[in-house]
């Protein structure tokens, strides 16, 4: 008997993960494949961009392999944002490898963008800061450090595309060189209000609007695909979304007043909003775009789980044979140890790509434990950093957080998490919930369900309570926010959470 489902890629940062659900909303079966980032210079993170490929045909694979009865009804692509490619439109071929979000390269392209007065008109039309987190920057610093890279994107001979793109021009034998309107809104090219490409911001980088991806809604029929290890052609890939919003959608969070946290590499605070609100410290953002465009604003997070696995390795870990929560239990506080884990900068609400990185607090009673523990509780001082910001800037109460993403799976942090916010966290059971979400946007492209019938899907979820007094609360945050002092470039910046910090450092 063929059971029909649909089939979901996550493509992340430092694996691929591909998923088959079916028209029960029930996960099949999951498969997963590791991505080696390269860190080629300091502040540089790259991919290469066939290995990348590769992990995703062998995660599909090992899915189809394990669930051969399945009959696809279409496929959902969700992808890590603002990574960056170019590839040859003649043969596909990478043109340089695949620039990843958390990137710096292109600092000094954004430097001279804020020295030219142009963060204005970027945000008023993009609502993103200038950073090189996002894509334009990035496909500019390919461009240039491609011989005759301007010339040949000029004369149509190059892509541009999000791996989104990548992927669906792969999966469709080169036939659709296309993206959505969440991951185009990640770009820094694309006029969120007009909802197109902007000309006066391909302008601005001098991008050739020819290498450009068309922009079609977040469900749609975006092409079928060839076939290619186990995966038959002639399948319709009906979905494509940015990982955050994915999982903001697999939250089944339809309309504002919620707030979700996913715990990744980085770390992402995304709520709905009636329109799009302007924002100076967060990302005013299109959530997806379907039946109509919903908007949201976001905190972008640099490094959470980046920042556990440093520590991780540092430490030795996996050489002692213990793990980082085996540490963790071994004592109850980090003992006045703070991790600022600003590997490449801080993203919101600081956006100070200067910060770098700090370890204070330390005593010659400091051990592996402290250090552990100072590691996982940046992640959760970080995501109050911005749920504060959200809840000030959306206007909402905010009364709980949603959490997933790998590293919710860790009870320890979570139940920091709702002490240190003194709000509950519901963490989300399912084990990838970007891919989980991709799928529910795919079967609304398809009729299987609307809105209501996914919110009443079955899910499991669990509850942490805040459990901590208000004045150990109001003691370890006012440590955190001095220790953030000292990452920054200069002492008595304004933090934008509570107004200005000033100390020594």
């Amino acid at each position: 008997m063929t059971t029909k489902a649909i089939l979901a890629v996550d493509q992340g940062t430092t694996n691929t993960k591909a998923m088959l659900v079916d028209t029960e909303g029930r996960v099949l079966v999951e498969a997963s494949r590791p991505l080696a980032l390269r860190y080629p210079h300091r502040g540089w993170a790259e991919l290469d961009a066939e290995d990348l490929w590769r992990s995703v045909i062998g995660a599909v694979d090992e899915c189809l392999e394990r669930e051969r009865s399945v009959g696809l009804l279409g496929m959902a692509i969700t992808n890590q944002r603002e990574s960056t490619l170019l590839w040859e439109r003649a043969n596909g071929m990478p043109a340089g490898p695949c620039v990843v979000w958390q990137c710096r390269r292109s600092a000094e392209i954004c430097n001279r963008l804020r020295a030219n007065g142009l963060e204005p008109v970027l945000r008023t039309r993009t609502g993103l800061p200038i950073d090189p987190l996002f894509s334009a920057s990035k496909a500019r610093w390919l461009l240039d450090h491609l011989p005759g890279g301007q010339r040949r994107a000029a004369d149509g001979e190059l892509c541009f595309g999000t791996v989104d793109s990548w992927l669906l021009w792969k999966l469709t034998g080169g036939r659709v060189h296309a993206t959505d309107m969440s991951n185009a809104s990640r770009t820094q090219l694309f006029n969120i209000f007009d909802r197109r490409w902007d000309p006066d911001l391909l302008e601005v980088f001098d991008l050739p609007g020819s290498m450009l991806p068309d922009v079609r809604d977040s469900g749609s029929v975006f092409g079928t695909t060839t076939a290619v290890g186990r995966l038959e052609g002639g399948i319709e890939v009906v979905a494509m979304i940015g990982d955050s919003h994915a999982s903001l959608f697999g939250q089944r969070v339809f309309t504002p007043g919620r707030v979700k946290a996913t715990y990744g590499t980085g770390s992402s605070l995304m709520t709905l909003t009636n329109g799009p609100v302007p924002s100076e410290r967060l990302a005013t953002t299109i959530a997806w775009a379907m039946d109509r465009v919903d908007y949201a604003l976001e905190g972008n997070i640099s490094s959470t789980g980046a920042a556990v696995q440093w520590i991780e390795e540092i430490l030795a870990c996996r050489a002692v044979g213990d793990s980082l929560d085996q540490l963790v239990q071994q004592t109850g506080d980090s003992g006045g140890v703070y991790l600022v884990p600003a590997f490449v900068g801080l993203g919101a609400p600081y956006w100070e790509e200067s910060a770098q990185g700090v370890i204070c607090g330390l005593t010659r009673g400091s051990g592996r434990a402290e250090l552990a523990r100072a590691a996982l509780e940046s992640v959760a001082y970080q995501v109050r950093d911005v749920f504060d910001t959200l809840a000030e800037e959306s206007d909402s109460k905010m009364e709980v957080l949603l959490a997933d993403g790998g590293g919710s799976k860790n009870d320890t942090l979570m139940q920091f998490q709702a002490d240190i916010l003194d709000r509950p966290v519901q963490r989300d059971e399912a084990k990838n919930l970007s891919a989980l979400g991709a799928a529910y946007v795919a079967g609304t492209t398809l009729g299987l369900w609307r809105m209501e019938d996914i919110e009443a899907l079955p899910r499991q979820v669990q509850r942490f309570e805040p459990s901590m007094s208000a004045a150990r609360r109001t003691q370890l945050y006012e440590g955190w926010q001095a220790a953030v002092v000292r990452a920054l470039p200069q002492r008595g910046v304004p933090l934008g959470i509570g107004g200005a910090i000033s100390g020594t450092a």
